[in-house]
């Protein structure tokens, strides 16, 4: 049985939060492979228009490229059609049976899980961990009794605890410590404010000054 974490999202563009994120992760839960999974386009975010989605996993090839533990994987730019969480995580434990599996989201996820289709449901499929980020409240009234008896809150803690056969929790962690925003990389682009290029790895801002992504 392997630990592998899976961190879905947009990405666009991947920038250093999200690497400092795989990280951190990986070390506090022990964790033996962490998957970034870029969606196709984010069932939550229909109103906007990203970035081609080939775009946005070689920028996450580039950047996971000198990072062993770290990789990509294409489901769902394969199955557009089905860009939500539930279908992917249940795609997930048909692949990898007897698998530890762990799904991550942002304070921003968490704080409208209750939108996501089938939320109850996907908090069942495997362990969540719910990463905080400055200035973000992670609140937990809005989820129910049976859910919130789940969660473990491990701020401030150095490592995760071991998850018990069978059981589902959901850990709340503080190891990651950046306020990183992609629509504000994106933003400084277009107004030409070179600082960007400190928010996202080399490789990335290399990528996308040579294709101008989001000139």
């Amino acid at each position: 049985m392997i630990k592998i974490a899976f961190f879905g999202g947009s990405f666009d563009p991947v920038h250093n939060g999200h690497i400092q994120i795989a990280h951190a992760v990986s070390e506090q839960f022990a964790l033996d492979q962490f998957v970034f999974i870029p969606a196709f386009h984010a069932p939550h975010k229909l109103r906007t228009k990203p970035t081609s989605a080939y775009d946005r996993y070689a920028m996450l090839c580039l950047a996971t490229q000198d990072h062993p533990q770290l990789s990509v994987t294409k489901m769902e730019l394969e199955l557009p059609e089905r860009p939500y969480s539930v279908e992917t995580l249940s795609r997930i434990n048909e692949q990898l049976p007897g698998d530890e599996i762990y799904f991550v989201m942002g304070a921003d996820s968490w704080r409208d899980i209750t939108n996501w289709r089938e939320w109850e449901k996907v908090l069942a499929l495997s362990n969540h961990i719910v990463v905080t980020r400055p200035g973000a409240d992670i609140v937990l009234s809005h989820v129910t009794d049976e859910v919130r008896g789940r969660i473990a809150d491990l701020r401030g803690h150095a490592n995760a605890p071991e998850t018990l056969s069978g059981e589902r929790r959901i850990y709340i962690t503080d190891k990651v410590n950046i306020d990183v925003a992609a629509s504000e990389i994106r933003k400084k682009i277009r107004n030409g404010d070179r600082s960007w290029t400190t928010d996202v790895p080399v490789e990335v801002a290399n990528y996308i000054e040579k294709y101008q992504i989001y000139n």
